[in-house]
């Protein structure tokens, strides 16, 4: 939920992804990703295609 919530934030520039906490941040790439927008998304939080 948290992790959604901090997506939402990058998504409309009110937070840098960066500034997720540590233990938020593979939830909220994955949000991201998901929702289609992996551009906001280090290349580090990526995941390969499956």
């Amino acid at each position: 939920m948290m992790a959604m919530f901090f997506a939402q934030r990058v998504i409309l520039g009110k937070t840098a992804f960066a500034e997720v906490s540590s233990a938020l941040k593979v939830g909220c790439a994955e949000v991201l990703i998901d929702s289609g927008l992996s551009d906001l998304v280090p290349e580090a939080y990526r995941h390969p295609a499956s």
